[in-house]
């Protein structure tokens, strides 16, 4: 946990420029549909001061092998369709986050999702389900 702290505290969040309509954003939650990710959550934060990034993506898999899988495609897909990678990549079994900078995705484990309940640490963000 320390460790995906101090990597999104280390990067300067950019000129907001992000909508949900970007190819980026859609591409990432296609990416996750893909591979049967659950309870696909995007938080706007976009207004909120302190954010570090415009948007954070959450999903949970039912695996640390869903997890992994779910990492891998949204990294490969996006390099395919938007010529990006990412910013920076944390591993675990349990959670894994993908940075693109202004948007972050948060692969869970379901157990751990609850755990650090980060939707509720921007509780302030719109929040759409996909």
């Amino acid at each position: 946990m320390e460790k995906i702290i101090n990597a999104l505290q280390e990067r300067k969040k950019t000129a907001p420029r992000l909508t949900k309509n970007t190819k980026l954003f859609k591409t990432i939650i296609s990416a996750i549909q893909d591979k049967k990710g659950e309870s696909i959550v995007s938080l706007d934060l976009k207004k909120i001061d302190e954010a570090v990034a415009d948007f954070f993506v959450l999903c949970d898999a039912k695996s640390n092998i869903q997890v992994r899988a779910i990492a891998h495609n949204i990294q490969e897909k996006v390099e395919m369709e938007c010529g990006e990678r990412p910013y920076h990549v944390e591993h675990g079994d349990t959670w894994t986050l993908v940075d693109y900078v202004n948007i972050v995705v948060h692969i869970f484990q379901h157990d751990q999702r609850m755990f650090y309940n980060i939707e509720s640490l921007w509780e302030d963000a719109p929040r759409t389900e996909f």
